[in-house]
Order: C-alpha cells, then sequence, then structure tokens
C-alpha cells in the first residue's frame, strides 16, 4: 500500500482537512507534526502560545491514537529524510501564508524527491483569487469583501468528511526521536489555561455555545464585553481546530431573526481573510508601515508607561481591565482590543510595535496576519485603517459598554465598592466616597498616567505633523 505524509501545521483536526482528506484516499498516512523555531526568523511562537500549542498537541495526539510523529526542529532537514526513510509516494499539507513559511515551503517542494501538494485548509478564499480588475490586490476591505462573496466562482467549498485515524500507520519499533518539549519561560501558563475548555472537544462546543446563546443579537451586542455574544473562536480558527468553512456553514445553517446579525457575524469571518489577504500581498506588514507617511510620526520611546499599560495599570479603569483580562486568561475581547490599542498609539503615543509584541507573547490566539493588520488599522497606518483622529476616550467607551461595570469591576475588583458614575474616572470620586470604597487612589489603584484631553490634542497635533512634512 502506498504511503504518504501529511504535515500538520496549524490544521490540528480530523474533519475538513484537505491535505489529510486526499492523503487518505491515496493511502496510507504518516502523520507529523514539527515544532519549527529555527526558520520562525523574528516570529518564534509567544509564551501563551507554546501553552495552548503544547496542551492542543496532548489532546491530537490521543485523536490520531498516538501515532503522530512530533519532532522539533528544521522540517527543511527532517521531511527529506522522513521521506527517504519511510519510502513515502509524496507529502501533503495545507498552506499556511506568513511569510517565513511560504519560503520554507517554496525551498521544500524544491528539493524533496517524491510527489508534493498543498492545499487551503484555512482560509475561505486564497489571496490570489480575489484582486481588482487591473490585476492589483485591494487596500479597502468593502469591495474585497464583496468581490469574495457575490462572485459565484469565488464561493468557499463546502467541509470535508473526517478521516478515520486506523488509516494512520502505526509508529514502528524502529523509528526513534527524542520527546519533544515545549517548556515556555514563564510559568503563568496553567491559570491562562483554566479559563478555556481545552479538551478535545472544546472547539466544537464553543462553536455550539455561539449559534445557541450568541449570534442571535451578535450585531449589537457583541460590542459588550459582558454580555457573552462574541464567539472566542479566533483561538480556534488561528490553530486549525477548526477551519473558516466549517464555522461559516455551522451559522449559516442556523436560523436567525435578524438577518443582520448572520451577515455581521460572516463580516468578521471576512476581516480575518483580509488580514490574511494583506499579509501574503504585502508581506512586510508586521514590521513596516502600509501608509508611508507614519514612517516619519513622532513617535515617543517611555518604557514606564509601557509597562503601566503592559499590566494594566494605567488608571483608566476600562484599559487596565481589558489587559488584565489578556494577561490572564490569554484572550482580550475586541471592543476592548479597540480601546487598549487606541490608548496605546494615540493616548501614549507608543509605536504600535510595542503594542503588537505584546499581543504576540500574551494572546493564545495571536496569528501573525491578524495582529499586524489590527495594530496597523488602530494607529492609522494600515490598509482601510481608522482615521487617526478617531481616538477612543476610554471614560466615554467604559460608560457606553460597561454601563454597570460587570466587566470592569471582574477585571479591576479593587474598584468593586466605587459607585457607577465614577468608575471609569476614580480621579473624580470625593475623598469621602474614596474612602467609603476603601480606596487610595496612588496606593490602592494607580491614578491617571496620562491626561485623557491633553494626550488626545497631543496625538492630533502629532498627526498633523506628518501633513507639514
Amino acid at each position: 500500500m502506498s504511503k504518504y505524509i501529511v504535515w500538520f501545521r496549524q490544521d490540528l483536526r480530523l474533519d475538513d482537512n484537505p491535505a489529510l482528506y486526499y492523503a487518505a484516499k491515496k493511502g496510507q498516512v504518516i502523520p507529523v507534526f514539527i515544532y519549527d523555531d529555527i526558520n520562525t526568523q523574528s516570529y518564534t511562537m509567544g509564551q501563551a502560545s507554546q501553552y495552548w500549542l503544547k496542551n492542543l498537541l496532548e489532546h491530537f495526539q490521543k485523536a490520531c491514537l498516538n501515532r503522530l510523529r512530533i519532532f522539533h526542529g528544521d522540517p527543511i532537514e527532517i521531511l527529506p529524510k522522513l521521506v527517504h526513510s519511510h519510502q513515502v509516494e509524496g507529502l501533503f499539507w495545507n498552506r499556511c501564508y506568513e511569510p517565513w513559511r511560504i519560503h520554507r515551503d517554496r525551498h521544500l517542494k524544491s528539493i524533496l524527491k517524491c510527489e508534493v501538494q498543498s492545499f487551503n485548509g484555512s482560509l475561505l478564499w486564497e489571496p490570489w483569487q480575489i484582486l481588482k480588475s487591473d490585476g492589483t490586490p485591494y487596500r479597502v476591505f468593502t469591495p474585497f469583501y464583496r468581490k469574495g462573496c457575490l462572485v459565484s466562482e469565488h464561493q468557499p467549498r463546502e467541509p470535508l468528511a473526517s478521516v478515520d485515524p486506523d488509516i494512520f500507520m502505526p509508529i514502528q519499533a524502529d523509528e526513534s526521536h527524542p520527546p519533544v518539549e515545549i517548556i515556555p519561560e514563564k510559568k503563568w501558563g496553567e491559570t491562562l489555561l483554566s479559563h478555556w475548555n481545552t479538551t478535545q472537544n472544546g472547539p466544537q462546543s464553543r462553536l455550539k455555545q455561539f449559534i445557541q446563546s450568541g449570534l442571535c443579537g451578535y450585531k449589537k451586542e457583541r460590542d459588550f464585553p459582558s454580555h457573552g455574544h462574541t464567539s472566542q473562536l479566533s483561538v480556534d480558527l488561528h490553530w486549525g481546530t477548526l477551519s473558516p468553512n466549517q464555522v461559516r456553514q455551522s451559522v449559516m445553517a442556523h436560523p436567525v431573526e435578524n438577518p443582520k446579525d448572520l451577515d455581521h457575524f460572516l463580516s468578521e469571518l471576512g476581516w480575518r481573510e483580509f488580514s490574511y489577504y494583506l499579509l501574503y500581498h504585502f508581506p512586510f506588514l508586521p514590521k513596516d508601515n502600509l501608509q508611508k507617511k507614519f514612517d516619519h510620526f513622532p513617535w515617543i520611546d517611555d518604557k514606564k508607561v509601557l509597562k503601566s499599560w503592559q499590566f494594566g495599570q494605567t488608571g483608566y479603569p476600562i484599559v487596565d481591565a481589558g489587559m488584565r483580562q489578556m494577561y490572564a486568561t490569554g484572550y482580550m475581547h475586541n471592543r476592548l482590543r479597540m480601546i487598549v490599542g487606541s490608548f496605546l498609539v494615540k493616548n501614549l503615543l507608543q509605536h504600535w510595535h510595542h503594542g503588537q509584541a505584546w499581543f504576540w507573547e500574551c494572546l493564545v490566539d495571536a496569528d501573525l496576519a491578524s495582529n499586524s493588520a489590527s495594530w496597523q488599522w488602530i494607529a492609522g497606518s494600515g490598509a482601510d485603517a481608522a482615521p487617526y483622529f478617531r481616538i477612543f476616550n476610554p471614560i466615554t467607551q467604559g460608560e457606553k459598554f460597561d454601563p454597570l461595570g460587570e466587566y470592569t469591576k471582574k477585571w479591576v475588583p479593587e474598584l468593586q465598592s466605587l459607585p457607577s458614575q465614577y468608575l471609569f474616572k476614580p480621579w473624580e470620586a470625593p475623598h469621602d466616597v474614596l474612602q467609603k470604597a476603601n480606596i487610595i487612589l496612588g496606593q490602592d489603584y494607580p491614578k491617571p498616567i496620562v491626561d485623557v484631553r491633553a494626550s488626545r490634542e497631543r496625538a492630533l497635533a502629532a498627526f498633523q505633523s506628518l501633513k507639514e512634512t
């Protein structure tokens, strides 16, 4: 019987996995995973992601009947040896779109002495499918998304059937490789994972929960962090424990009272696609401004305020709640991602690179495409970016989207007893109110590290300076 290696990457699932599905039709499958921190350049996996991957591999190994070969090293060295030693007919994988992976995979295709096929297992549309009439890529989301949705030839495929792991070749006695230990340096991972269902059925459970409880009312309620209407599927889409095709099919099959809820959720899947599209066509996106005028922006390098932001000690409760949620759980609500991002790059004038790096370190769904595109969007330097003069006010944002303070008080418990009217501006609370709430500003909770109005004017002046150069 012919043998084929399936190289699992960010597609650790047995269902709707094109590389696995088509390899299984041709012969016996040798499943392989390689923890590659050799070719990653400056994009070695962050600490939170390492914890997630470590747990994910343990569960996926069981799903593979303990037949998954797990390696740590350079695929350019490992895979040719496996092809030779197992005398396989071919090697199949699902495509990844990070620049370093594209470079590595192209090199592999050029040196492997067997059939090599790659597939689309993680996107609704390939980045090269949707182009303007002149053959150039879009830089604005709406026409990109409309073309993907409306042109019949671009309609996403239906999910593929699951593959029975019995077709995986058992690990032979003469196969020897040292056990792979992913050991993150920081030790907060076990607490971080305790906030999640990290079992094998976790992804399907999250999808089912969202469809039943979050989809109806999604368009409006998704902005309120305490209402539970976000899907939290970004982690499953990033690691490939769910495919976007599976998610799309599942939500479209569910009846909703207001079609705008479904449309809005599907557009969020579209934004994920757009991020990958931008990264593919503009591979410098993680490092360089897409809008070159921002190369001259007068950023401030202030390690003290950066650290206050990183650990949720800015004195602005809604900002601190978001940053603490991320550090504790590896996840942050989308509305909060916009609020804390705006605060960093506009109120504090810190380079978006700092926010990008901290999110990369702390998020279990840290994704090079989404992380880079989103930070450039909030900074105003990216594609279809928020205008630089759009500056989120952390006081009014808290009052509007967490009016009862449920989210903020959960993550900033030292303000539990503060009346709602002062929750998002505790410095305005009278002394007797603070005393009754057992709060001494600067001791129990920090004073604001920057004045929100003055810092807004400073940000606008900095942006104006770009027009004058």
